[in-house]
């Protein structure tokens, strides 16, 4: 009998209700009648959670929420069958709103900063994820910082979930920034996009063997176990101790990308919980973003597409 799979939690400390529709073009001037929106939580973390959900595992979702749309999110989650630990946050819940031009299919994205955080109140964010995960689980913390959290935030949460969990980071800007300069304590997975990663270096990263490169400096230097590089339609790469893989991304028809990184990041822990390997995980993640781009809007990945991708997602070692 083979072993339950470990316990995913996912943290987002800044989620949004994401309301997304579309135009006959997008001008500037006239009011622009709008298509009956499509309404989601989002939120690195929540979508993490979400496509665990739907590829058919489990994952709980601790979030931080206030007001009434964080009260949306919190009934959203449930009518998807996602379980929820709900943090009180500081103030009202954000909104994002993405914006589809029918006439071109370009997609506008306005995002809210969300509300100010004090020391207090990540003080009692950091309380509540200790004392929410579960020994020898996976903790993914996903999307962006509210203001005024520090940006060494990960590398705390690493600190204080020493030994207990492997923890997984996925951000960007400044926090993105300090866990990639390195601290006492690294976290077990760091996940960035390929213009993050050539900003990081400080050069281009044109070919898959380039990116394998960068995350390979960056695991000897201590940054992370594992460091994993998206490359848009070219897939990823994925560096461990004596390890580069690139996994090749399945050749569809891109609607949206929006969800495409939760969506493998949701594929990939998932697959890691259920005892597979990097190379496993990279393919499972790898079919989920493809799947996820071929979806509207804020919809993310579908079980069947997944399924269907995961032949054509080929890993190789470098």
């Amino acid at each position: 009998m083979s072993a339950p799979p470990l316990d995913i939690l996912t943290v987002t400390l800044n989620p949004t209700i994401d309301l997304s529709t579309s135009v006959a073009a997008v001008v500037a001037g006239p009011k622009l009648r709008c298509a009956v929106p499509q309404i989601d939580p989002g939120g690195g973390g929540i979508n993490v959670a979400r496509a665990v959900r739907l590829l058919g595992g489990t994952a709980r979702a601790l979030v931080a929420v206030g007001g009434v749309a964080g009260d949306e999110i919190v009934t959203l989650l449930a009518e998807q069958g996602v379980a929820t630990v709900a943090l009180r946050a500081p103030g009202d819940t954000r909104q994002s709103f993405a914006v589809t031009d029918r006439a071109t299919g370009q997609q506008f994205r306005f995002v809210l900063p969300g509300p100010l955080w004090h020391p207090a109140d990540v003080e009692g964010a950091m309380a509540a994820i200790l004392g929410a995960v579960r020994e020898g689980g996976l903790v993914v913390l996903s999307g962006s910082q509210p203001p005024g959290v520090p940006a060494d935030l990960p590398l705390r949460l690493a600190a204080r979930l020493k030994g207990r969990v492997r923890l997984l980071v996925d951000t960007s800007g400044d926090s993105l920034r300090a866990v990639a300069a390195g601290g006492d304590v690294a976290p077990w997975c760091l996940r960035m996009d390929d213009v993050e990663a050539a900003e990081l270096a400080g050069r281009p990263l044109i070919e898959a063997d380039d990116s394998a490169a960068f995350a390979s400096e960056l695991v000897a230097r201590g940054v992370a176990e594992v460091v994993i590089i998206a490359r848009g339609a070219d897939g990823g790469v994925l560096a461990a101790r004596g390890l580069r893989l690139h996994g090749r991304s399945a050749k569809v028809e891109v609607v949206s990308k929006i969800g495409a990184g939760d969506s493998f990041v949701g594929a990939f822990v998932l697959s890691i919980a259920r005892g597979e390997g990097p190379e496993a995980a990279l393919r499972h993640g790898n079919a989920a973003a493809s799947a996820a781009v071929m979806t509207e809007a804020t919809r993310l990945c579908r079980l069947v597409d997944v399924e269907r991708l995961l032949p054509e997602c080929v890993v190789a070692a470098l």
